[in-house]
């Protein structure tokens, strides 16, 4: 397409205003505000984005709805952006919708507290995503209306749905790469409603210093020190507000009680699925009388368990072994539970938890536009962002932690693991 049929197409229609507290004055066409109107999108906003974090962070209390919406607005940004450095752009009208429909789409598969989920074995949100757009008549139709291909769109948001067309693939790279609508939005979203100041990025900056070429989306040589800032962005919010204790004590708990519940066929997998917050907590009270279900009201009520060790990964190597593997790991809480039992005779079983957080990747693959026009990647020599400063950062945050009720001592934890493990 030319410069100005996407320019024309950005801007006609577009004339109902969304107003958000990070991106002022949001443009939607009437089609995308039905879209963001039809009740499986609104249903975001019944899902905090960042889970349990409001009981450290009390402002964090955004949605998911209000995240995709700003997706959405960074999605049309980028590609408005792109016209006007290109006299013409290998993209179609309806891949364009496709792209914007995905970006407001993107999380329609999310659950709550998701973080507490990542290492069940549920279907990836992406995926329910997708299906929901190719087999929910409603916003199916709601995707058409648009302008979108909800193929497109679908596959846009899940990899795993083959596809040999390069404006695709390219969208795709658009919307999960190294600087990414998402990325972009969740980062400065998720800072500005916490009241820290790690996350915020100059986003205008980063969209006005991408461009296109050879199919690749690329960032001006000027600008290489917004990739950097994007993943120290990306550290401190986890070490800050992601992983802070608090959280990753919330989060445990709930992982807790799902896992306790899977095991004793409690609840299944399917129980889990496009659930929002209060159809979360209904699901809790349903089962009130599985005794492990108590982690999740605990949660509610922000009374957490306590962290009682903190160790490196390889502190204890078999512990560490035991604890990447989710049965052993339960395993290794009824060992350590059964010890302390005969010391704290109220301790409860559900009550001692290990935590051992997901991998992080803090490396980017972003290709640089060289002043000369060449396109490369990133060399050693220009920037800290190497490989062993990823895991440098990884080191860092990754830590086998343990908790448990407040009124177990940190000694006879430390003097537990020493003769176990």
């Amino acid at each position: 397409m030319r410069r100005e049929e996407i320019l024309a197409l950005l801007y006609d229609g577009f004339t109902h205003s969304i107003k958000d507290p990070l991106w002022g004055n949001i443009p939607m066409s009437s089609a995308f505000k039905a879209l963001l109107e039809n009740k499986d999108v609104q249903k975001l906003a019944r899902i905090k984005q960042n889970g349990p974090t409001y009981h450290i962070y009390p402002g964090s209390v955004h949605t998911r709805l209000d995240h995709s919406i700003g997706v959405y607005h960074l999605s049309r940004m980028i590609i408005l952006s792109l016209a006007t450095k290109n006299e013409e752009l290998p993209l179609s009208r309806v891949g364009i919708m496709s792209f914007l429909a995905s970006g407001l789409l993107h999380d329609i598969g999310h659950f709550p507290y998701a973080h507490s989920l990542k290492e069940l074995a549920i279907r990836e949100h992406e995926e329910i995503a997708a299906d929901m757009i190719l087999n929910n008549s409603s916003l199916n139709e709601d995707v058409k209306k648009t302008g979108a291909d909800p193929l497109i769109s679908a596959s846009i948001i899940d990899k795993n749905i083959e596809t040999d067309d390069e404006e695709t693939a390219l969208y795709r790279m658009i919307l999960s790469g190294p600087l990414d609508p998402d990325k972009l939005d969740y980062l400065s979203r998720d800072a500005y409603f916490s009241g820290v100041p790690y996350g915020t990025q100059n986003t205008d900056y980063i969209i006005k210093s991408l461009d296109l070429r050879d199919g690749n989306l690329v960032l001006e040589e000027e600008a290489l020190v917004s990739i950097e800032h994007v993943l120290f962005s990306k550290y401190m919010m986890y070490r800050t507000v992601y992983w802070h204790k608090g959280v990753r004590s919330a989060t445990a708990m709930i992982k807790k009680a799902l896992l306790s519940a899977l095991r004793d066929k409690v609840i299944t997998y399917e129980d889990l699925y496009l659930k929002d917050d209060i159809e979360f907590s209904v699901l809790a009270e349903r089962y009130k009388s599985y005794e492990p279900f108590i982690l999740i009201e605990r949660v509610e009520h922000n009374n957490l368990l306590e962290k009682k060790v903190e160790l490196a990964l390889d502190a204890y190597p078999r512990l560490r072994k035991m604890a990447e593997d989710l049965d052993e790991r339960m395993e290794a809480e009824r060992m350590i539970f059964s010890a302390l039992r005969r010391k704290y005779s109220a301790l409860k079983e559900y009550e001692t938890i290990i935590d051992i957080p997901e991998p992080v990747n803090f490396e980017s693959s972003m290709l640089l536009l060289r002043k000369n026009g060449e396109v490369t990647p990133i060399r050693e020599d220009e920037s800290v962002l190497s490989r062993e400063v990823g895991m440098v950062f990884s080191s860092v945050l990754r830590k086998l932690s343990i908790f448990l009720p407040h009124y177990v001592s940190f000694s006879d934890v430390a003097d537990v693991l020493k003769e176990m493990f």
